[in-house]
């Protein structure tokens, strides 16, 4: 090939390996036993070993050392300590039981207490018994029901949301068990008075 000269690198490369000052140094090899047990993946522990090349300190020598492979010693993943928390954010969730009155309306007192608190009221469940209800079937299209009697909570969950929140991020969902068995349920859009018996 023109302009490569092979002969001068070559030639370069083979007296930088016969350096008289170059030394190899060689770790113990293991034993015969320990050797077929690293073999068949037994005991691997990562000290494998990888040839590599350092500097001599004091007298500029070349030496080859073995470097070990994998994580060394003491790198696991420790456990961490827990993290303690020493006071409660202005934003955790809390835990309330609202009890309301005979002859109120539970969607206002929700609506009242979110108002009040300058916070967000998730309902999870409720029981008790009701009157008057006014609900907004799904399957009735923009049917709205009043139911007059007594009923029964079977399931009442919704969200409240304070002021400037829009409208519809307040609703409240309802199913109520009638006194002869029939179950009825949709969205309150009127009032859900509460009765105690």
């Amino acid at each position: 090939m023109a302009g490569l000269d092979l002969g001068t690198a070559a030639s370069r490369y083979v007296q930088h390996l016969q350096r008289p000052d170059l030394h190899l140094h060689h770790q113990p090899e293991p034993e015969d036993h320990e050797v077929s047990n690293n073999r068949h993946g037994q005991d691997d522990d990562g000290s494998h070993q990888a040839l590599d090349l350092v500097n001599g300190s004091h007298s500029g020598d070349l030496v080859i050392a073995r470097r070990p492979r994998g994580r060394p010693p003491g790198s696991k993943n420790k456990p961490k300590p827990p993290v303690i928390v020493t006071r409660e954010s202005a934003n955790t969730l809390g835990a309330y039981l609202l009890e309301v009155g005979s002859g109120c309306d539970v969607f206002d007192c929700v609506a009242n207490y979110a108002r009040r608190r300058q916070r967000g009221v998730c309902i999870l469940s409720g029981s008790g018994t009701v009157t008057n209800v006014s609900i907004r079937q799904p399957a009735a299209a923009g049917a709205v029901v009043t139911l007059h009697g007594r009923f029964e909570i079977l399931s009442l969950s919704g969200s409240f949301l304070p002021p400037p929140a829009p409208p519809g991020a307040t609703s409240l969902t309802i199913f109520l068990a009638g006194g002869q068995g029939q179950v009825v349920g949709g969205n309150v859009v009127g009032e859900l008075m509460a009765v105690i018996s």
